[in-house]
């Protein structure tokens, strides 16, 4: 809930023009306050700009407060639900994230970035199936969003429905040439099928768009050590946990996604004594900060 003073306080601001002065001579009396609609509504919207310019800097903290008041100010505005709802999800408050989103879906329901925040919400609760019925309906109304397309994968791959999963990451990067992560998730998902081939070319072709991406670097180098190319794998190890210490931690790796026969080989190549002496130097320096 939004701070009640301060909600009470913007009312008496907006209301103090029509509350008639008292003559010197009278007690005190109560007043009723005439409140503009309107006026409110407006004052609603532009907190939610306000709030939608702090976003944008990621002050998600001084925004989330803004944009439930503007929920309570212009509460028929698809766009502070919309916004509040997003904000939830950023500081993990998912389950009113789903609530606000689905209020801001009911006032405008062929709004696409709606229901693809709300696909986003849906499956961060691990909703996979909700997930992706909220993309591909908004997919219909607007199919030029790569990164809808790329959480449509990772819902399908989450599902175990592989093929449909690689098949939305190639109409992503289709629309995206930069966007790394497609094609390295389409690497994980092969390395799953036991398509270690597959998986490789994929995470060089992800390095390649992007020299200084930990994520296919490492995968790489997981790869290499179980078919026992144990010096480059070590190599290419050391130079992905230097660009992201985060990499090292196993919890990292399944919340992006990485797959049980993956996590496997990774957990046996970072227990080596090279590897654990890597991370060992990485997290006493001071200079190893993750993005």
């Amino acid at each position: 809930m939004p701070n009640r003073s301060s909600f009470l306080t913007l009312l008496l601001s907006l209301s103090v023009w029509s509350i008639p002065s008292p003559a010197s001579s009278q007690a005190l009396i109560p007043y009723t306050l005439q409140l503009n609609p309107e006026q409110l509504e407006q004052t609603g919207l532009g907190l939610i700009e306000e709030a939608a310019q702090l976003t944008r800097f990621q002050q998600y903290q001084l925004a989330l407060p803004r944009a439930e008041l503007a929920t309570q100010l212009a509460p028929k505005s698809y766009q502070t639900w919309a916004l509040l709802g997003s904000l939830y999800i950023q500081v993990d408050r998912i389950d009113e994230g789903v609530t606000a989103l689905e209020q801001a879906q009911k006032l405008d329901p062929e709004n696409a970035p709606v229901r693809f925040v709300l696909g986003e919400a849906y499956f961060r609760k691990g909703q996979y199936q909700q997930a992706i019925e909220q993309i591909e309906a908004g997919l219909k109304v607007r199919s030029d969003v790569p990164g809808a397309l790329f959480d449509l994968g990772n819902a399908y791959y989450m599902l175990g429905k592989y093929d449909r999963a690689i098949a939305e990451y190639e109409k992503a990067f289709a629309q995206e040439k930069n966007l790394w992560p497609a094609v390295n998730n389409i690497g994980l998902v092969r390395y799953e099928m036991g398509d270690v081939k597959g998986a490789m070319e994929k995470w060089q072709e992800a390095i390649a768009i992007d020299e200084k991406a930990a994520e296919p670097i490492l995968a790489m180098a997981v790869a290499l050590y179980a078919q026992g190319q144990r010096r480059e794998a070590l190599a290419m190890g050391e130079t992905a946990l230097e660009l992201d210490a985060r990499y090292a931690e196993i919890e990292f790796l399944r919340e992006n996604l990485w797959g049980d026969r993956l996590i496997n080989d990774t957990q046996k190549f970072l227990s080596t004594q090279e590897m654990q002496e890597t991370i060992a130097q990485l997290e006493n320096s001071p200079a190893s900060v993750s993005p």
